[in-house]
């Protein structure tokens, strides 16, 4: 039944896309390689041109179709757009969640669609379970590499048309997996960051949207200790980008711990800051895939990578939510930070810390 069955695979240049695709191949899926072209500012240098090639040269190995997706729209108005925006309000977004719900699950797979395919699927490391007639989104079982962080905001529409090949894998054996095929990508480094970003910082970006005014950097008593180059660019718990000109020997990493922009100053402490067990997280723009409740225990992420934690739902509205976390060693979230939501293995979707 698979044989009748058309999967476009996102083929990004990258080891785990390649042997996603080269998966699907063998289980008997009509498979069709995918270069999902994004967008990127002309006054930086993008590799897409490379990314492209190598993409180009897994389909050709792996003796499948090769068509490109053009994004760029979708890119810059969907997730570039909102980057910029959500910085010049204060606020610290992650390009990578939406970029996964508007261009990889969005233009890509209404792309995908419109050219005949059944489903799309991706090299991230996560895993599509079919769960009492429902799809569920898992963890990858490689820990270090488990992507469902940014993942949380996929429907369950979406997920219907979403295969996960490699989430089942560690790297691995993806990358031994690759080399025995002779993928070409199979000992290319992993690629890093945002691709609008490129090589550059993200005050370097922002400074070509919104005019940076250095400012002063205060201690928690408001006495100057330094300079930074802008206070909207900066995040809570952030470590570097600003000077301290104390000359303090044997000075402890110094956290950013508040910052106003109408003064354009930024607080910082030797101490980051950490919830307490009775403070509440309040959470908009809120995704769901399973029915929760004001009382519910579960797990949560504010960052990636971050050990998970346990929390209760003590507030539960439309599209919005508040917890409270059981640990008073997490760090404080900045506003616009993803809050993802476990069920120990299966991610049941999140929101934006408010």
């Amino acid at each position: 039944m698979t044989a009748r069955k058309t999967v476009f695979v996102g083929l990004s240049g990258g080891v785990d896309s390649s042997v996603a695709a080269l998966r699907l191949k063998k289980q008997g899926y009509n498979t069709v390689g995918v270069f999902i072209k994004v967008w990127h500012p002309d006054f930086m240098v993008c590799n897409w041109e490379q990314e492209r090639l190598d993409a180009m040269r897994v389909a050709a190995h792996l003796d499948i179709p090769f068509l490109t997706c053009d994004a760029k729209a979708a890119y810059r108005d969907e997730v570039a757009t909102y980057f910029i925006e959500e910085y010049k309000a204060g606020r610290t977004p992650n390009p990578d969640v939406l970029c996964n719900q508007k261009v990889k699950f969005g233009a890509f797979l209404d792309f995908s669609l419109s050219h005949g395919a059944d489903f799309v699927a991706t090299g991230h490391y996560a895993q599509n379970k079919m769960i009492n007639d429902t799809f569920e989104l898992h963890r990858g079982v490689d820990k270090n590499k488990d992507q469902t962080y940014f993942l949380w905001s996929l429907s369950n529409k979406q997920l219907e048309k979403t295969l996960f090949p490699v989430g089942d894998t560690t790297k691995s054996e993806i990358r031994h997996e690759a080399d025995l095929a002779g993928i070409p990508t199979a000992s290319k480094k992993d690629s890093q960051g945002v691709c609008f970003l490129g090589q550059v910082d993200i005050p370097t970006f922002l400074s070509h949207y919104v005019a940076l005014k250095p400012g002063k950097v205060l201690n928690e008593r408001g006495e100057v200790i330094g300079e930074h180059v802008g206070a909207l660019v900066y995040t809570i718990g952030q470590r570097h980008g600003f000077t301290i000109h104390t000359e303090e020997q044997n000075r402890l990493p110094m956290f950013v711990t508040g910052k106003n922009l109408t003064d354009n100053t930024i607080t910082v402490s030797s101490h980051k800051l950490l919830l307490k067990t009775n403070d509440h997280v309040n959470v908009t723009n809120v995704t769901l895939r399973k029915k929760i409740a004001v009382g519910s225990t579960l797990q949560a992420q504010f960052r990636y990578r971050q050990s998970p934690f346990t929390i209760v739902i003590v507030e539960l509205g439309t599209n919005q939510l508040s917890i409270q976390v059981l640990d008073n060693t997490v760090e404080q979230p900045a506003p616009g930070q993803s809050c993802v939501l476990y069920d120990e293995t299966h991610c049941i979707g999140g929101g934006i810390i408010a």
